[in-house]
């Protein structure tokens, strides 16, 4: 089968978004309401618009596109060994990563605030034992992994209901969604469970993160549903111009909303009433924008990215041993700069090639040691062929860049 070009490029350019958002994180103020385990001396305000824009969708489309892989592998793998294969490719660089991978996080977070004597050899019996109270085992940027386990595992226990004919139906229902309601109505189910469920802040713990396992597992579903349906997809890349509308939008109304409107509500006489409404409001853009925006994304995808690009089969190995290793890199990088005093534009310059630097020095080390590999959810063994960049687009090909695909047959992004 061939492979969905767009859908392996969608997954890298949303890891590579998740690094450079991290980083970010080191610069956006005010650092009360942005916290990380570090910050630069070097805070910008006007950071947090671009980190809102992408955090109102950034997570919501990775787990979209994990939905999307489990669809795909169910299309050549028994329940049980769909099971296996996946508890395998998540759940060990998750015990890995956190043993070995995660602990610079902490000991560079402790050093900075002066909680941790100097020695990371040192520090590393007491991370794994639970040795500091506040410096203890952790999953820290690894919480994708368990959250995507448990929502598979979830999906597979669904799946005999899902492939009955009363499940068929509602897949068909969905795949038939055209022009705005395919825009707004899955929008609705994430507003009604935010809604519900906003009582429960986001906290990465698994247990009681209500809200975020509503709004995961629904888009991770979504990615499920959306599967294979070729009139699905052209459907999307015909409305992208129509979605990234919408979501610019719903942003622009959010950012108003939330930043000014409040302000302007407190001086009513009518605030008593029109501010429930006015929080009403604020709500449903920000899942209207994150509909719409992953909505966007996709249609721009199918549309522009559905060819076998050069960078595409190493990019598409490297995404999972950059994710797991990007973090503990980019604070090891930060703990070493941030000291220097280089200024605002020399730092974080430094900061994205070391950290970009890193990543790729430690997966080429990964992906030539075969015990290695599955630790960093790596085939133990590279594909056949795995190494060859495929032809270039010809130049009919790339004339066609951002002409929606036709009638693609899906493979597996993963």
């Amino acid at each position: 089968m061939n492979r969905r070009h767009d859908i392996d490029a969608l997954r890298v350019l949303a890891f590579g978004l998740l690094i450079l958002y991290h980083a970010g994180m080191l610069y956006v103020a005010p650092a009360a309401d942005w916290g990380f385990h570090l910050k630069s001396g070097h805070l910008a305000e006007w950071l947090q618009y671009p980190m809102l824009f992408l955090n109102r969708w950034r997570m919501e489309l990775l787990f979209l596109v994990s939905g999307l892989a489990v669809h795909f592998l169910r299309g050549r793998l028994r329940l049980p060994a769909l099971a296996w294969k996946r508890t395998v490719r998540l759940l060990l660089p998750l015990v890995f990563g956190m043993l070995v991978v995660v602990p610079v996080q902490p000991y560079v977070q402790g050093r900075a605030e002066h909680a941790l004597a100097p020695g990371f050899l040192a520090f590393l019996p007491h991370y794994w034992t639970h040795g500091y109270r506040d410096w203890g085992l952790t999953w820290n940027h690894l919480w994708y992994l368990p959250y995507l386990w448990l929502y598979t595992m979830a999906l597979l226990a669904l799946l005999p209901a899902l492939e009955s004919p009363a499940g068929r139906r509602l897949r068909a229902g969905a795949a038939r969604l055209r022009g705005w309601p395919l825009l707004i109505l899955p929008a609705l189910p994430l507003l009604a469970l935010g809604t519900l469920l906003r009582g429960y802040p986001e906290t990465h713990a698994l247990v009681g993160d209500w809200w975020a396992h509503a709004i995961y597992a629904t888009v991770f579903l979504y990615g499920y549903l959306i599967g294979t349906d070729a009139a699905l997809w052209n459907e999307f890349a015909r409305l992208r111009r129509r979605s990234l509308a919408l979501a610019l939008a719903c942003f622009a109304a959010y950012l108003f909303l939330d930043k000014f409107a409040g302000r302007l509500l407190a001086q009513q006489a009518l605030a008593a009433w029109v501010e429930p409404a006015g929080v009403a409001l604020w709500r449903a853009t920000r899942y209207f924008y994150l509909w719409s925006a992953i909505a966007a994304v996709l249609g721009w995808g199918h549309a522009c990215l559905n060819r076998p690009f050069r960078w595409l089969p190493y990019a598409r190995e490297a995404v999972y041993p950059w994710y797991i290793l990007h973090q503990s890199v980019l604070l090891a990088c930060a703990a070493w700069l941030i000291p220097r005093r280089l200024g605002p534009v020399l730092e974080p310059g430094l900061l994205l090639l070391g950290t970009v630097a890193g990543c790729a020095l430690l997966h080429e080390g990964i992906r030539r040691v075969r015990w290695l590999r599955p630790l960093f959810g790596l085939d133990s063994r590279a594909p056949s062929g795995g190494r060859a960049a495929p032809p270039a687009a010809r130049p009919a090909e790339r004339a066609k860049a951002c002409e929606p695909a036709r009638a693609v047959i899906p493979g597996t992004t993963e």
